[in-house]
């Protein structure tokens, strides 16, 4: 069955640093673009990252753009998302989707994804 599975999560400090990582199973990898999504308490979900099939094309939200970096490795059918100069505005639970097709500006719209993972949960705090 198709599964995605998050990890890397964790407590860390302002200005630390986290890797995520999205392993995914039961379908082909290398034919879905994958999202990061994150949600905090009582906000929707919102879309933070973005990454094509290949990995040519990367998307960030405007509030983590230069400070997180997605990238993946087909090979090991696994998506990263790597998150430095962490801020406590950055806290929430962190999900990676798959997405059924090319998005455009549709990518941050959670309705336009299929499968996704249970969630890592990010905690920035001193």
């Amino acid at each position: 069955q198709v599964q995605l599975v998050e990890s890397g999560g964790g407590l860390v400090q302002p200005g630390g640093s986290l890797r995520l990582s999205c392993a995914a199973s039961g379908f082909t990898f290398d034919g879905y673009a994958i999202g990061w999504f994150r949600q905090a308490p009582g906000k929707e979900r919102e879309g933070v990252s973005y990454i094509s099939r290949g990995g040519g094309s990367t998307y960030y939200t405007d509030s983590v753009k230069g400070r997180f970096t997605i990238s993946r490795d087909n090979a090991k059918n696994t998506v990263y998302l790597q998150m430095d100069s962490l801020k406590p505005e950055d806290t929430a639970l962190y999900y990676c989707a798959t997405a059924p097709r090319a998005l455009g500006n549709s990518r941050w719209r959670v309705g336009e994804y299929d499968y996704w993972g249970q969630g890592t949960q990010v905690t920035v705090s001193s």
